[in-house]
């Protein structure tokens, strides 16, 4: 084997490229986001930090509602991950809980909770999923054209012939500017 065959790609490479291509398929950064928004907001109302031998409890009495805060966030990351037709929900769910958040449990987890979990909600509701651009097919005149398309003026054989006068003289008679032949929809402008 030399230097310049090329490896076969090995079991890491075939996994990774998998995980990139399920993710570039879904919201992945706003569920990161959402998921990671629920940890410190669940965390923070339940620490005991030590300094020296002084203990420093945050527990409030909305230790409860700090845990159903956090919970759902964490299922809402997931959610947005595995199903992501709920993205909009799950992104405006997201951003009302940090917002009840903040007088609940410690300021929304000391606001990291709060920021994660708002910035995620917003990347959720934001995402759209992405479509393949598809090739441009140049049609050319004199070779049938596929179906479904409105033809334009002069495109179809006999165009001519519908749009000139009775007279024959190459005056319209169509003056309302929706005819399929000239590429309008049949929709008014008002202006």
């Amino acid at each position: 084997m030399s230097a310049e065959t090329p490896a076969a790609p090995g079991q890491f490479d075939r996994r990774r490229l998998q995980f990139r291509s399920w993710r570039g398929t879904r919201p992945f950064w706003a569920g990161l986001y959402i998921l990671i928004a629920g940890f410190p907001i669940m965390y923070f109302p339940y620490a005991h930090l030590q300094l020296g031998h002084l203990t420093i409890a945050m527990a409030t009495t909305a230790g409860a509602g700090s845990l159903i805060i956090g919970v759902l966030l964490v299922v809402l990351g997931i959610s947005v991950w595995f199903q992501k037709h709920i993205r909009t929900f799950a992104g405006v769910a997201a951003i009302l809980l940090a917002l009840v958040s903040l007088p609940v449990s410690n300021f929304g987890g000391f606001i990291m909770g709060f920021l994660f979990a708002l910035i995620g909600g917003a990347m959720a509701v934001a995402w759209s999923p992405g479509v393949p651009p598809q090739p441009e097919v140049a049609w050319a005149p004199g070779t049938p054209q596929p179906e479904g398309d409105v033809p334009q003026a002069g495109d179809t054989p006999g165009a001519d012939d519908r749009l000139r006068g009775s007279d024959g003289m190459g005056v319209a008679n169509d003056l309302s500017g929706t005819s399929p032949l000239d590429g309008a929809n049949g929709r008014h402008s008002a202006g």
